[in-house]
């Protein structure tokens, strides 16, 4: 196999299937009936592997890495199941930090070409097979599965995990999960099984009350992740991951129950060496220090409040690269913005990308200082032009602003 062959098997994978990372809400395929065709195709691979399985709004992508690290750190071969991905397609499928095979990729998807004419799935649905076979091949000892969206629809939502966590729940994608967070809770409440122990990392008591009146119904152990006291810190930057931290060890202590050896040293190494463990980049990634560069995946208002409350602790003048994709309410984001910062409003790459004209015509009602660029790379490169000595540059908004922009420059650091 060529890189060239490589390319062109992914690029096929892209535009044969609905893409929710291209193409949107048309692109969502809910329910379960087309991934239990899949996985029956292919031997049932999911019920062969140890799993843990992880929603929520924001957080799910850290707690899955970090929780990652604690297992690797104890020894056992772990997978690791996200999405999107930022640069290359393999990074959503991991084992032991190492992104899947290039050579497993291209074979798969030439069975995939071969799938009976009944079946035809979302690039979501290909991707999430994929993961189980691979997991199966490489006899992992535990694969931690990331909800794609929402939960009870979800095609994650086939496997029977000896775990399950929601991280928190916030207003998005209600297009899709519904306009209040009661609904979007009873959506990502449906990742609770039958007998399972359920950890909840969301301190609002309607989601709470949600999420436990689930774990009732389905007789599953329900365990407050918010209790958890702790001074333990991870590599993984930003103040919100001490949330994501209570829910890591809620999860380390249903583990322990169910026979997983983990020590209080796994779990310290573990969550101080996500980066090098996982290689998982993104969420307050320093890019660089001179000019210190930080970027984070961070796209609702729950996650972007969360963002522009901690730069606030950097003192230095700012200059912020924001883009957002189609769906995003932005007129619900820009009060949020810092009025003291420059801004570099940018079009991500792929389709959904938002184009800065579309809302300037709301920008224009405030004081902000900003310029309009057709691309990631044009706004950081101005900003990192305008950018003096101690001052910093932010670049967010959107996975994908963080994805185009990683794609461009990290290979040149």
């Amino acid at each position: 196999m060529t890189s060239q062959e490589y390319q062109e098997a992914v690029d096929w994978l892209f535009i044969q299937a609905p893409n929710y990372q291209i193409d949107g809400q048309k692109a969502y395929k809910p329910g379960l009936d087309n991934i239990k065709k899949l996985c029956e195709f292919f031997g049932n691979p999911q019920d062969k592997i140890k799993t843990v399985h992880i929603g929520g709004t924001n957080g799910k992508g850290s707690t899955s890495n970090m929780l990652a690290s604690v297992l690797q750190e104890s020894g056992y071969k772990t997978g690791l199941y996200n999405s999107p991905h930022l640069i290359d397609f393999t990074e959503r499928i991991k084992v032991d930090g190492k992104n899947c095979d290039k050579e497993f990729v291209y074979d798969f998807i030439q069975k995939l070409k071969q799938l009976p004419g009944e079946i035809q799935p979302s690039f979501f649905e290909f991707t999430t097979i994929m993961a189980f076979e691979y997991f199966y091949q490489q006899k992992v000892d535990l694969a931690i599965i990331e909800v794609g969206l929402g939960g009870r629809l979800d095609s994650t939502n086939i496997i029977r995990p000896l775990v399950s966590a929601i991280t928190n729940v916030q207003l998005d994608h209600q297009n899709i999960l519904g306009d209040t967070i009661e609904e979007i809770a009873r959506e990502k409440a449906g990742i609770v099984k039958e007998n399972t122990t359920i950890i909840s990392g969301d301190e609002n008591p309607l989601v709470k009350e949600i999420i436990i009146n689930k774990a009732k119904e389905t007789n599953s152990p329900f365990i407050d992740a918010t209790k958890i006291e702790t001074a333990l810190e991870s590599d993984l930057k930003g103040n919100y991951q001490k949330k994501n931290i209570r829910v890591v060890l809620a999860l380390v202590d249903e583990l322990r129950k169910q026979g997983i050896n983990i020590s209080d040293d796994n779990v310290k190494s573990g969550l101080l060496k996500v980066h090098q463990n996982t290689n998982f980049i993104g969420r307050w990634f320093e890019f660089s220090k001179v000019p210190l560069t930080i970027c984070d995946t961070g796209h609702n208002q729950a996650g972007l409040e969360e963002v522009f409350n901690q730069l606030e602790g950097y003192f230095q003048h700012k200059h912020i690269v924001l883009g957002f994709v189609n769906d995003k309410k932005i007129d619900e984001v820009i009060p949020m913005l810092p009025s003291e910062a420059e801004f570099y409003f940018v079009k991500p790459s792929i389709n959904r990308g938002r184009h800065p004209e579309d809302y300037e015509y709301l920008l224009k009602k405030t004081e902000l200082n900003y310029k309009i660029f057709n691309s990631v790379q044009e706004g950081y490169l101005t900003a990192k032009q305008n950018c003096k000595d101690g001052e910093m540059i932010f670049i967010g908004g959107s996975n994908f602003v963080v994805g185009d922009f990683l794609e461009k420059n990290l290979l040149m650091t």
